[in-house]
């Protein structure tokens, strides 16, 4: 038992280590997870699989449950209306999914609701992209670390010394990555973002053509973000392309399970539990992952990491999916938003069902064995874990 706490909390430094590391610092995956070397230093790998014990399937459903009927009768925030779409759409709309890495699916709700993607694409697209070129060209060219300025930012660009984008999250950062997928043609690239998604999804996801065309007609400061971009040499195609594609990506309709399921497969070290396909690598999905943790709800991810603990993406058309290393992912779907462009209810619902399950990665219980998760930490009834070999 007293081995089991000790790798646990050896896992839980690193982890922490691997969210405040910048370029240079970035932890390299363990020898048996890599499938190709690493850019820097190693990192300690989480214990394997079996070592901590996982809620049943009750405690699942009913933490689920409980969050989404506390919630959903909350009334802060309101829909993003700077897109035309997103301003008709209903805000009592609320679901939440979660899939464990094992393939198991469990829902609440309207968690089959489609809904646009919108910024939650941009892990994904990342994930591809690092796959591809690899995590040192994505750190020289756009950057890691967060840039403290709202998604859509241009100051953040002319604050920058390379005047890069800072990180992928962002949308400079998200139009920079959709620019360098290695690709003959702007049809080769959108393919190759496409079929990412839906392997990320182990479902066809299509683009809602209305909310394209919306995007495409209102999309002026992504056009200056891109022309800014253009004007400093950092795009890898031409910027009509780039900004085309990406808002094309932002347009994807997903639903909470579905996210879930993308979120599970970075959970799973690349691979999706659903379906078994290999999407990324060990190592890009580790990356991914440690960028969600600090820039995946843009200038609040701090105090987003501060109450649930765990790595993050958000999207202004209601949608946030979290990731819990080695575990699970729980996606929800509510369009009211907060001020940093964060759905309100789907914060509350997530950070309140992964502190329940006792996963949060910053907690522990002092001079005990973790009883779930990393520690047992906001558990009810801890589960007795498997003995230490």
């Amino acid at each position: 038992m007293k081995l089991a706490l000790r790798c646990r909390r050896s896992w839980l430094f690193c982890m922490c280590l691997m969210a405040l590391a910048g370029p240079g610092i970035a932890l390299a995956e363990s020898p048996k997870a890599a499938t190709k070397p690493s850019d820097t230093a190693s990192t300690a790998a989480r214990p394997s699989q079996g070592d901590e014990a996982m809620p049943t399937e009750t405690e699942i459903q009913q933490a689920l449950q409980k969050a989404h009927q506390q919630f959903r009768g909350t009334k802060e925030g309101k829909n993003a209306d700077y897109i035309p779409y997103l301003a008709t759409v209903n805000p009592n709309l609320f679901g939440l999914a979660l899939v464990t890495v094992e393939g198991k699916v469990y829902t609440v709700g309207d968690a089959t609701s489609p809904f646009p993607i919108e910024s939650l694409s941009k892990p994904f697209t990342l994930a591809r992209l690092m796959d591809e070129v690899g995590a040192k060209k994505v750190e020289d060219k756009i950057g890691v670390d967060a840039t403290g300025q709202p998604f859509n930012s241009i100051v953040a660009i002319e604050m920058n010394e390379d005047h890069r984008a800072g990180n992928p999250l962002v949308n400079a950062g998200a139009i920079t990555s959709v620019s360098m997928i290695p690709a003959a043609t702007p049809e080769a690239r959108w393919k190759k973002l496409s079929d990412n998604f839906n392997d990320f999804a182990g479902a066809d996801l299509p683009v809602n053509q209305e909310v394209y065309k919306s995007e495409t007609e209102t999309n002026t400061r992504n056009q200056s973000i891109s022309a800014l971009l253009d004007s400093y040499k950092v795009l890898g195609s031409p910027r009509e392309q780039a900004l085309d594609l990406y808002t094309r990506q932002c347009s994807v309709n997903v639903t909470a399970t579905q996210l879930a399921t993308m979120g599970a497969t970075l959970a799973n070290g690349g691979t999706n539990p659903v379906t078994g396909k290999k999407v990324v690598s060990p190592d890009t999905a580790r990356r991914t992952l440690a960028l969600m943790a600090t820039n995946g709800l843009y200038e609040s991810t701090g105090e987003w990491l501060y109450q649930a603990g765990v790595p993050a993406k958000s999207g202004v058309g209601g949608g946030i999916v979290a990731v819990v290393p080695g575990r699970y992912a729980i996606a929800a779907f509510s369009p009211p938003l907060d001020k940093a462009g964060n759905s309100v209810r789907s914060q509350r619902a997530i950070s309140q069902v992964v502190n329940s399950l006792g996963d949060n990665l910053y907690a522990a219980t002092p001079g005990a064995a973790s009883q779930q998760g990393t520690g047992g930490a906001g558990r009810d009834e801890p589960k007795k874990t498997r003995p230490s070999p």
